[in-house]
């Protein structure tokens, strides 16, 4: 495997793995840290009238009450 940040090679058995060197590994938490990588929010599909139980127009069924 290679190191994400510096692309040379990796063994599995390394201290820093996925990584090459704690130098490699700090570089990747800065950019975690300066938002330079981003996890996505999944798209969900919007409820439609169909899926909401019948009774319920807020998609909450009956005896929901919080």
């Amino acid at each position: 495997m290679k190191c994400p940040i510096c692309k040379k090679e990796v063994a599995p058995e390394s201290d820093f793995f996925p990584f090459c060197s704690e130098r490699c590994k700090i570089i990747d938490l800065g950019n975690w840290a300066s938002e330079k990588y981003v996890v996505s929010t999944p798209i969900q599909p919007e409820e439609s009238d169909q899926d909401a139980p019948e009774g319920a127009p807020d998609g909450r069924g009956a005896g929901d009450e919080s």
